[in-house]
């Protein structure tokens, strides 16, 4: 390879180097406390018939959507779901994307202009930091779930603003104070947009559902690969706003739309889980188990997302190998994806663990502390 492009392996070699070199690997065997499968969905296989059957029913879901849905990639199944969505979501309008990060990336580059400002929680996720750089807006960070920091930035600003905030951060596990965000984004006039990526499925329809902010929430985003078991997002707002990132957003008007089977995947999950509400009880349940286990964890009580802090990329390393070797699945986030000094073990918990299973992995935690210590 030519000199010229040697900064790429150097950048490789840095990470190898540190330990935190990401490779793809096959799932790995054993216990799941790491996947965002949080009401085992993508593993039910109740479900699965379902979608099976309606596959048998409807074979032409399985094809292509030949373009961009400004081409021929639009369809009957789309739109459905979209009314569907809308409507379950008591919102005027639905727009589907292939992805979540396909949503954000067509919400933060294209509704803020160069006159605006946006104002985004400083955990927010990647994908949206990656919109912002798309984006003519200026970027202002605000500490995470600080109220009053908030509002201080927005004292300051002068012209639209935009908020953005996740309502279940995936690093943090914690919660955000988003009645008090959505008053104080009323109060200065800014509109606020949540991304309830991980709060979708294992709180209802959402926090922005469940606490009936859908007038103070100008735009919201639903994602479906984590609790529903399927794949897709949707954003949540006006016909105007729906219009306006139809002829807009770059991310929308140039991807191939999605095969309608993502679609219908989406309502059959919706339906699944009005049919099944002792999985998120069952879930809740498995949270209080572990959090009786007395871990400290920046995490909210009601998490599905229960962060272990270990602070030091080797320690962390060890320990997810051990609990590796020991049947027990979990993600190790390394420095520099979350700050040196706040390298942590992501462990999720789902509805299909079992009492046993989350006794056990708290053991190993334990004595991989005692271990470590020594």
């Amino acid at each position: 390879m030519p000199d010229r492009f040697q900064h790429f392996q150097q950048a490789l070699d840095q990470r190898t180097e540190a330990g935190t070199l990401r490779t793809l690997k096959s799932r790995p065997i054993g216990i799941d406390f790491y996947s965002n499968d949080y009401l085992g969905l993508a593993r039910n296989e109740k479900l699965q018939n379902i979608l099976l059957k309606k596959v048998m029913e409807q074979p032409g879901l399985l094809s292509g959507s030949t373009g961009s849905r400004l081409i021929s990639g639009n369809s009957p199944e789309a739109e459905e779901t979209e009314k569907y969505i809308a409507d379950t979501h008591h919102y005027p309008s639905a727009l589907l994307f292939p992805s979540g990060y396909n949503a954000n990336l067509a919400l933060f580059s294209t509704l803020p202009t160069r006159h605006d400002t946006l104002i985004v929680d400083e955990q927010i996720h990647r994908s949206v930091h990656d919109a912002c750089r798309m984006s003519h807006a200026r970027k202002l960070k605000f500490r995470h779930n600080d109220i009053r920091n908030l509002e201080q930035i927005l004292q300051k600003q002068s012209g639209l603003c935009y908020i953005a905030i996740e309502s279940l951060y995936s690093m943090e596990g914690d919660l955000a104070p988003l009645k008090e965000i959505a008053a104080i984004a009323d109060r200065y006039g800014a509109a606020l947009i949540v991304d309830e990526a991980h709060a979708l499925g294992v709180f209802g329809y959402g926090l922005v559902t469940e606490y009936q902010l859908q007038g103070q929430v100008f735009a919201a985003v639903v994602t479906y690969g984590k609790a529903f078991g399927a794949h897709g997002a949707a954003v949540l707002s006006t016909e105007l706003i729906k219009k306006y990132l139809i002829n807009f957003a770059s991310p929308f008007i140039y991807t191939t739309s999605a095969q309608d089977m993502q679609w219908a995947a989406i309502k059959v999950s919706y339906n699944f889980i009005n049919n099944h509400p002792g999985l998120s009880v069952k879930l809740q349940e498995n949270i209080n188990i572990f959090r009786k286990q007395g871990f400290l964890s920046p995490s909210s009580e009601n998490s599905p997302i229960q962060p272990i802090i270990i602070p030091d990329n080797e320690r962390l390393k060890k320990t997810h190998q051990i609990l590796l070797e020991k049947g027990m699945v979990t993600y190790p986030v390394y420095s520099p994806t979350v700050k040196a000094g706040t390298e942590r073990l992501r462990i999720c918990l789902h509805s299909f663990n079992t009492e046993e299973e989350i006794v056990k992995l708290a053991e190993i935690l334990k004595q991989c502390k005692g271990e470590l210590n020594n």
